[in-house]
C-alpha cells in the first residue's frame, strides 16, 4: 500500500503533517494530533541490523512482546487463527497510580514479492475476550507495522499507532509514552532479532508471489538451518 493513503484503520497517513519530536541511534520518532482525540499519533521510522526474516520470526512469536515492547507483562495468542489474521491478549504496565492496560487485539499479516514488504496491521477488539478487573480494557487501538529489507541484513521499518487508552489517565502523561515507548521498543526489536532463536528463517510465498507464512530454512543435509551450527 502506497504511502500517502491510510496506514491502517484509523490512522493518519504516513506522508500527512507529522512533527519530529526525538531523534536517537537512527530513529526518528513523529508525532501529530488526531481529529476528536487527546491523544496523539506517533510514527517511528528507523533502519533495523536485521533481516526482514530475522524479524518476522520475531513478529510472529505470541509471546516475543515480552521481549522486545516496552512495558509489555503479559503476552499470549488466543483463539482460532493462522499466519494472516490471529489474536492475541497483551497487558501493559502503566506508571502507578495509573491502572496497568491490557489489550485484545486482531493481528492481519500480509505481504508480496512484488513491493518486497510485509505489512502488519493490529486492531483493537475489546469485545472478544472477558475483561479481567485487574487492568484497564484498551476499547480502541490501530497499529501498522511495514517492513522492507534494504539488503539482506538490514530492513527498514516503519510503526504508525494510535491508542485511546480509555479511562482516567492524563493526556500529558500519553502523550509522552508515545515517544519513549516506541523508542526503547524499536532497540529492543533490534537485540531480540539478532539472538540464534530467531536466525535460520525464510519467509514463504504461494505461487501468485503472496506471502503465506515462515518456517525454518532447510539446508542441503536436509536440517533445518541452525541444527548443525
Amino acid at each position: 500500500m502506497a504511502a500517502g493513503t491510510a496506514s491502517g484503520e484509523g490512522l493518519p497517513p504516513e506522508d500527512g503533517p507529522w512533527e519530529l519530536r526525538k531523534e536517537s541511534d537512527g530513529i526518528q520518532i513523529y508525532t501529530t494530533e488526531y481529529a476528536g482525540s487527546d491523544f496523539e499519533a506517533f510514527k517511528a521510522v528507523t533502519v533495523l541490523d536485521a533481516s526482514i526474516e530475522q524479524l518476522m520470526a520475531v513478529m510472529i512469536n505470541p509471546k516475543s512482546c515480552l521481549e522486545w515492547v516496552h512495558n509489555c507483562i503479559v503476552s499470549r495468542a488466543f483463539g482460532e487463527g493462522d499466519f494472516y489474521d490471529r489474536y492475541a491478549y497483551s497487558v501493559n504496565d502503566m506508571p502507578w497510580p495509573v491502572a496497568d492496560r491490557d489489550y485484545v487485539l486482531h493481528i492481519n499479516t500480509r505481504g508480496d514479492k512484488a513491493s518486497n514488504q510485509v505489512v502488519m496491521r493490529l486492531n483493537a477488539v475489546p469485545g472478544a475476550r472477558k475483561e479481567n478487573d485487574d487492568y484497564q480494557r484498551v476499547e480502541v487501538s490501530d497499529t501498522l507495522y511495514r517492513f522492507e529489507p534494504v539488503n539482506a541484513n538490514k530492513t527498514r521499518l516503519v510503526w504508525v499507532q494510535h491508542t485511546e487508552p480509555n479511562g482516567a489517565i492524563p493526556s500529558w502523561l500519553v502523550n509522552s509514552l508515545v515517544v519513549d515507548i516506541p523508542l526503547k521498543s524499536i532497540k529492543n526489536l533490534e537485540q531480540v532479532a539478532q539472538q540464534d532463536k530467531y536466525n535460520g528463517y525464510e519467509l514463504i510465498y504461494d505461487k501468485e508471489g503472496q506471502l503465506s507464512g515462515i518456517a525454518k530454512a532447510i539446508n542441503k543435509t536436509g536440517q533445518t538451518r541452525g541444527d548443525d551450527e
